[in-house]
């Protein structure tokens, strides 16, 4: 495991990967119990049940930890795996504060073809917004769909694939990764309130102003997670990948997979899709 995270150093210092742990450190200064609560509403929602309780569940890249701790409350057995060390860290601290034996976390690669090898099969895989920023989307999601059970569920969100818009994106966060320490955040915050701001105004135009404003409003009850936190995210995030959800329900359904729920994104956000595997 070694190896893992020397590569991510490496990815680093030559400023070709964000650091997510770093955002995630900062996040659970602000963590509270009515966050915890609607990330686990927002989890029971997208994968349609009230418990969790009797199922093994793989929370592949946990970030935060926030959603392997919603599904530890819904009586889940969790193993969490990161790529980042701090990201690991930040699970590690939620598993101290909340966890019990049921949950382990550990360092681990999506690409890592021997670490998700050797990993047994789980009820649920859950990877959000995780698989695009690996820097080899297809190979880390072909190693999450060989851990799923027969009859289970996979659960990820994908970006969306907007064409030009897509590509323009990539090098927002391409730059953003390439700007000293402080500057590339002045930068990610006039952009992300400015791209707001355009939307808004946007919709205003066509009489419906509320359409771009309610997501704002709604974000932490939708994700239990903060919009300030995660603008960073969105304009940090890299490296960068993305695909359509017509692409994505093909790419799953030619691999025994059935689309059970989700929510198509319109715009430059992410796919959010769960899909139960052929018994």
């Amino acid at each position: 495991m070694s190896e893992v995270l020397d590569q991510h150093a490496r990815d680093v210092a030559q400023r070709a990967r964000f650091k997510f742990g770093e955002n995630w450190t900062r996040f659970l200064e602000d963590l509270d119990e009515d966050r915890i609560a609607k990330s686990v509403a927002s989890l029971k929602h997208l994968l349609g049940v009230d418990s969790l309780a009797g199922r093994t569940f793989l929370d592949a890249g946990s970030g935060s930890g926030l959603s392997s701790l919603a599904a530890l409350r819904l009586g889940a057995s969790v193993h969490s795996f990161d790529f980042d060390p701090q990201s690991v860290e930040c699970t590690r601290e939620l598993r101290r504060r909340y966890g019990d034996e049921r949950w382990t976390v550990e360092a681990g690669s999506a690409l890592d073809p021997q670490y998700m090898g050797q990993l047994p099969q789980f009820d649920i895989v859950y990877s959000w917004g995780v698989l695009h920023h690996t820097g080899s989307m297809w190979v880390a999601l072909e190693h999450c769909i060989a851990r799923v059970a027969q009859g289970g569920l996979l659960f990820i969100a994908i970006y969306n694939d907007q064409g030009w818009k897509s590509h323009l994106w990539w090098a927002v966060k391409f730059f953003y990764n390439r700007l000293p320490g402080g500057l590339n955040k002045a930068y990610a915050y006039t952009l992300g309130y400015l791209a707001n701001a355009v939307n808004i105004m946007k919709y205003t135009l066509k009489l419906r102003p509320m359409a771009a404003i309610r997501p704002l409003i709604e974000y932490r009850q939708r994700r239990g997670m903060s919009v300030h936190r995660d603008m960073i995210d969105w304009m940090g995030g890299f490296p960068y990948e993305f695909a359509s959800w017509g692409t994505l329900e093909a790419y799953l359904r030619a691999r025994g997979f059935e689309l059970v729920n989700g929510q198509r994104a319109t715009s430059l956000g992410c796919h959010e899709m769960v899909f139960r595997r052929s018994a």
